[in-house]
């Protein structure tokens, strides 16, 4: 099965960047859509980012303007850019991938990785 690994979280002071990573590894795929999820302690799983195959994006209103994804289909990998990071956006970030079948009626199937650790100190 596919597996998606993030790296790139750690510790930083608020103003500071950090670039997270995923890549998949097994089978070569090509998602239809990729993003990344975030969940800060006590509170819901939230969207970040999403981009799909043919680069179209989508930010939460708070990261716009700080934030920027970006996937390489020929290596299906996908970075998210964090600038000017805030004590907010404290949390763990999750990668995620979406597939689609070419048979009618189209099925999806959802790949989620394991998650990274983001700290932003103020």
């Amino acid at each position: 099965q596919v597996q998606l690994v993030e790296s790139g979280g750690g510790l930083v002071q608020a103003g500071e960047s950090l670039r997270l990573s995923c890549a998949a590894s097994g089978s070569i795929f090509s998602f239809n859509v990729m993003g990344w999820y975030r969940q800060a302690p006590g509170k819901q799983r939230e969207l970040v980012a999403s981009i799909g195959s043919s680069s179209s994006t989508n930010y939460a209103d708070s990261v716009k303007g700080r934030f920027i994804i970006s996937r390489a289909n020929a290596t299906n990998t996908m970075d998210l850019q964090m600038n000017s990071l805030k004590p907010d956006d404290t949390a763990v970030y999750y990668c995620y991938a979406q597939l689609r079948t070419a048979t009618w009626p189209p099925r999806l199937t959802h790949f989620w990785g394991q998650g990274t650790q983001v700290t932003v100190s103020s």
